[in-house]
C-alpha cells in the first residue's frame, strides 16, 4: 500500500479521518458503519475502507460481527477505567513538567473560555468539544508526537462514552470551572498544583462516568 510524505499509509490516514468522527461525536456508539457509504465519502476502495476498518478494530474503537458488518464499539466499565488510568498518566504528567511559555498554554485558555460560552448558551455537545480539545491541549505539553497521536486513540474512546450518556449537562457542566483552574494555575506558574486539580478532576470525571453508565443499563 502507498504512502505519503509522511510515512502514512492510505489505510492509517482513513483510520485518522474516522477517528475524528469519532472524537467529533458525529458516530455513536453501536452504529453500524455502510462500507459503501464509507467508500463513497472517502472515494476511496472498498479494500482501503476495510484495512482501516481493521486499524481501527485493533484498537477497540469498531467491532466486527461475522455475517453483520463493522459497528462502532460500546465502552465498557473495564473500559472506562483503564482509560481514566492512562489520563492520569498522560495530562498529570504533562502538567507537572510543562514549560511555562509553552504554546498550548494559550490553547489551553481558549478553550476553557470556549467551554464558558458553550456552556453559558446551555449547548452541551460543544461543551464537550472544548473539553475534549483543552485536554489534548494538555498532552501537547508533552511535546511528544507519539503521545498526542496515543492520546488521539483515547479521545475517540472517551467520546464514545459520552455518547452513551442521557444526561450531558451532569456529565459536563461541573468541569467548566475545573478547566479554567487548571490553566490559571498553569498561567501562575504553579505546573504541580495545576497537575494536582487535574488528578481531583479525572477522578471525579470517572466516577460520574461511572455512575452514569450504570444508571443507562440498567433494566427500564
Amino acid at each position: 500500500m502507498t504512502e505519503d510524505a509522511d510515512g502514512m499509509s492510505l489505510a492509517d490516514r482513513l483510520a485518522r479521518r474516522i477517528r475524528a468522527l469519532l472524537i467529533s461525536g458525529e458516530l455513536t456508539p453501536g452504529q453500524r458503519l455502510s462500507e459503501a457509504a464509507f467508500s463513497e465519502r472517502f472515494d476511496v476502495s472498498r479494500n482501503s475502507l476495510r484495512e482501516a476498518f481493521r486499524l481501527l478494530t485493533k484498537d477497540g474503537l469498531l467491532r466486527h460481527e461475522a455475517n453483520r458488518g463493522v459497528f462502532v464499539a460500546v465502552p465498557t466499565m473495564a473500559s472506562i477505567i483503564d482509560i481514566y488510568r492512562v489520563r492520569r498518566m498522560l495530562e498529570c504528567g504533562a502538567l507537572r513538567q510543562a514549560w511555562g511559555q509553552h504554546p498550548a498554554i494559550r490553547v489551553m485558555r481558549e478553550t476553557a473560555d470556549q467551554g464558558r460560552v458553550t456552556r453559558d448558551r446551555q449547548d452541551w455537545a460543544g461543551v464537550g468539544s472544548a473539553n475534549m480539545a483543552f485536554h489534548a491541549a494538555v498532552v501537547d505539553l508533552a511535546d511528544s508526537a507519539r503521545l498526542n497521536e496515543f492520546y488521539e486513540r483515547i479521545s475517540a474512546e472517551l467520546r464514545l462514552c459520552f455518547g452513551l450518556l442521557n444526561d450531558p449537562e451532569n456529565l459536563h457542566a461541573p468541569f467548566v470551572e475545573m478547566n479554567e483552574t487548571i490553566v490559571a494555575r498553569l498561567e501562575a506558574g504553579r505546573p504541580h498544583d495545576a497537575a494536582a486539580e487535574m488528578e481531583t478532576y479525572l477522578n471525579l470525571a470517572e466516577r460520574t462516568m461511572l455512575k452514569a453508565l450504570e444508571r443507562a443499563c440498567e433494566p427500564a
